[in-house]
């Protein structure tokens, strides 16, 4: 049998070597992964549903390799998914929710179709804090009613961060190669960095959201977590395709080329903002984005410190209304998807499941947010447009774009989010200052990069910028890790 490499500090683009060279099997990284899961998954909890064909898929895509039919750096890689992404096989997608415990999707998520096509195996999928943390406005990040609490891979005690909880989690306790996550704001690049990873939130309409559940059109995507920036990227570049479904599609298949080749001068001759509106909270967070500005110097780039964004503590209660508004509309039309076979066909149906069966869906917390929703209108309702305008102004034009010209900058640059705080089911979460909104409610790029740490917890640090500058933002983000190589591997996973 050939060597299995350790899986705590193998990379996909090392897996993707290692299987080309025939020193292992997908059949055996596979048999690995989940002998690794159901050894060490029950002191986090991060995988929800396992794939009863994974073996079966593994030795398909070895078979293919033999006959030389190689897809590419993904070919025979095993990944997982977070389970509000839509797999047309024997795994359910549920969001977490007992409500749609066992449904099963009719078909692949696009971007699942666009993985499987570059042979991505998927493993199985992760717990996520129910319905993306929008069902309650006290909710605890990381519990879901079906797959129960998900606990930081540096320390069980607390928050693993949201929403993509187990899919952070999971690679950091190297259970897969990489895994999906998805973000409205916040949910990829929060358990990224509470977790000692990469983190990409791409542009939105980059990658195709159809088939995956919705909170908000305007804000919604995929995007991938992993031990590496190479790694994020070889993930993000699979996952890019037009899909003629998603109305806010873009065709910007070119992209990845750009992100085949990156370069550890990247920063050289760069002009990066430092972004403090959220700093003072954490002595310890400070210091370490001091450290990154020294780090930055180093790469060559000038550094133009204390900016502040309006839309970090501004827009909150227009990005709230435009996304009780958006959650309705699009949470209905995806349970429309699902019938004739599935109970749950609007977002009522749902307000009804978690009332009846309040016992075990709603022990902890409720559901505000879903009441919240129900009772908005259409989405041509003059309140809700001119929410979704005050937002999109205040966090791109007069915010990130603002901010970029004024200065002439390349990039900003922020901590991302503090360490991660103590799981309290009874108080809920007592979060961190979090620099996920801007480009979130944006749509704009944002990826964050281990910088350091706080007590033992991990911190990252974030690259943001404007509309499509993906490729530049990953490729900053690169320079920066590798000049600092901040990553750890959690002391549970040893």
């Amino acid at each position: 049998m050939s060597k299995v490499p350790d899986l705590c500090e193998l990379t996909l683009a090392d897996a993707s070597r290692a299987l080309d060279s025939g020193d292992v099997s997908t059949r055996e990284l596979s048999s690995a992964y989940l002998d690794r899961i159901e050894r060490l998954d029950h002191h986090v909890n991060a995988v929800i549903e396992i794939n009863p064909d994974a073996l079966d898929l593994a030795r398909t895509l070895d078979d293919e390799r033999g006959r030389g039919e190689t897809r590419g750096p993904l070919h025979g890689i095993p990944i997982l998914l977070k389970d509000n992404i839509d797999t047309g096989d024997r795994m359910s997608t549920t969001a977490g929710s007992l409500a749609l415990a066992g449904s099963i999707a009719p078909e692949d998520a696009f971007v699942v179709k666009r993985l499987r096509q570059a042979g991505t195996l998927i493993l199985g999928k992760t717990n996520l804090s129910e319905w993306a943390n929008m069902r309650s406005s006290r909710s605890t990040t990381g519990w879901s009613s079906r797959g129960g609490q998900t606990a930081n891979a540096f320390d069980p005690t607390r928050s693993p961060g949201g929403s993509s909880a187990g899919s952070g989690v999971a690679v950091a306790m190297g259970m897969c190669a990489a895994a999906l996550g998805t973000e409205t704001d916040g949910s990829v690049v929060i358990p990224a960095s509470m977790n000692s990873l990469v983190g990409i939130k791409p542009t939105v309409g980059l990658v195709s959201r159809t088939g995956i559940i919705p909170i908000s059109h305007t804000q919604d995507t995929a995007g991938p977590i992993a031990r590496t920036v190479e790694d994020a990227a070889l993930t993000l570049s699979a996952m890019i395709g037009l899909d003629l479904q998603d109305t806010r599609a873009i065709d910007a298949g070119a992209l990845s080329n750009a992100l085949s080749v990156l370069e550890p001068t990247a920063l050289r001759g760069t002009r990066v903002g430092v972004d403090r509106t959220l700093g003072g909270a954490n002595e310890g967070v400070d210091a370490i984005i001091d450290q990154a500005i020294a780090a930055l110097r180093d790469c060559g780039a000038e550094i133009v410190d204390g900016l502040e964004l309006r839309a970090h503590k501004e827009v909150a209660s227009y990005e709230d209304l435009v996304f009780y508004y958006e959650l309705k509309a699009g949470l209905n039309a995806y349970l429309k998807r699902l019938a004739p076979h599935s109970p749950m066909r609007t977002i009522d149906d749902l307000i009804d499941f978690n009332t009846a069966n309040a016992e075990r869906t709603m022990p902890h917390f409720g559901q505000e947010h879903f009441i919240a929703a129900q009772a908005t209108g259409s989405l041509q309702n003059p309140d809700y447009l001119k929410a979704l305008s005050i937002c999109k102004a205040m966090a791109g034009r007069d915010g990130i774009d603002a901010a970029l010209a004024e200065h002439r900058l390349d990039v900003l640059f922020a901590a991302t989010i503090g360490p991660a705080w103590p799981i309290d089911l009874v108080n809920s979460d007592q979060r961190s200052p979090c620099s996920s909104t801007p480009a979130a409610v944006a749509g704009y790029p944002h990826i964050t990069v281990p910088g350091g740490f706080v007590d033992g917890l991990p911190v990252g640090v974030s690259f943001y910028a404007g509309h499509l500058s993906d490729a530049r933002v990953i490729q900053y983000a690169y320079a920066f890790e590798q000049q600092t190589q901040a990553r750890r591997v959690p002391p549970l996973a040893r």
